[in-house]
């Protein structure tokens, strides 16, 4: 069979991707936050000195799995680029930037490290740059879905350094999930 794929066979590729990358990336951000007590319902989070630039609660139940959703799509889009050159590096640049996005929950909310966790979103921001660029050569769409999220990413980041500031006592407030009192 010499024939090559029409237009309408690789969009249909495509959107296979995204069956699979989409609900895969929206599950496991969602279980990250789930299993890590994220939240207004986190006793910890509600004892912080929160800055008013706090959105209400609503706002990241939205703003999450629509980022998530843009995320499986760019995923989905460079899964699809199968023989593009740089590739291999491209992905590699995302699955770290998403593993340490399902390790951010637990380290603020779970561990209470705001400290920590600023330091690993900012590593998230450089790293989904760098990604974005990855991207671009390959699908030009896919590094743009990675825009809100990074604009995201730039909030979320300000807002931790003052939860940061308000709260240098923030690892002390209540007991981290992941540890034991001995008494």
């Amino acid at each position: 069979m010499s024939e090559l794929a029409t237009p309408g066979q690789l969009r249909m590729s495509y959107w296979r991707w995204a069956l699979v990358t989409v609900p895969a990336i929206v599950l496991l951000g969602s279980l990250s936050g789930l299993l890590s007590g994220s939240g207004y319902g986190n006793r910890w989070f509600s004892a912080l000195d929160l800055p008013a630039i706090t959105p209400p609660g609503w706002v990241f139940g939205t703003v999450w799995p629509a980022l998530y959703i843009c995320l499986g799509l760019s995923l989905a889009m460079v899964l699809h680029a199968r023989g593009a050159k740089g590739r291999g590096f491209a992905l590699l640049l995302f699955f770290i930037q998403l593993a340490g996005n399902l390790m951010w929950s637990p380290l603020f909310f779970g561990a209470h490290q705001v400290t920590s966790a600023l330091y690993l979103i900012i590593f998230l921001l450089m790293v989904t740059l760098a990604t974005a660029f990855a991207f671009s050569p390959i699908r030009k769409a896919a590094a743009w879905l990675l825009v809100p999220y990074m604009a995201w990413l730039s909030f979320a980041a300000i807002l931790t350094f003052q939860i940061d500031q308000r709260n240098p006592d923030a690892e002390t407030l209540v007991p981290a999930a992941a540890s034991t009192q001995i008494g």
